[in-house]
């Protein structure tokens, strides 16, 4: 049952996987993100970007580990989303990822949720042309 997926990315230290999920691009990195493998979500995050993506969730729970250039590369896809629009969720940090987050203050940048529920149960519907009022069923 891959209906959404948009690609995958792999080396022997990190996996990517993509799917779309509402409004949403799941993004899912499984192993350790650093300098050897940061270009491995790069290329995914700004393919999403480029496809129109710009709500990126990125589901943690699989991410073992992130030095600074794994953060950088989540920074400056935090940018690019924001400047479309959209924005870059975390969801389901494991202790020693989240503690490099808390360390450098890039916590207070990004929206952490506690699961991936969590981050797509916050995502908006998409406007059926009208602009604001919430239909009640």
């Amino acid at each position: 049952m891959d209906r959404g997926t948009v690609g995958s990315a792999q080396s022997g230290r990190l996996l990517v996987e993509v799917r779309n999920e509402g409004n949403s691009a799941v993004v899912t990195p499984a192993g350790e993100l650093d300098h050897h493998t940061a270009d491995l979500l790069r290329e995914p995050l700004e393919a999403c970007l480029a496809k129109g993506l710009a709500r990126l969730v990125i589901d943690c729970t699989r991410l073992e580990f992130c030095d600074s250039t794994g953060l950088n590369v989540l920074l400056g896809a935090r940018l690019k989303a924001e400047a479309a629009g959209g924005g870059v969720h975390l969801a389901g940090m494991q202790p020693v990822v989240a503690r490099v987050f808390e360390i450098t203050g890039a916590d207070a940048v990004f929206t952490v949720h506690d699961s991936l529920a969590d981050a797509l149960a916050d995502d908006p519907p998409k406007a059926a042309g009208s602009a604001g009022s919430p239909e009640s069923s």
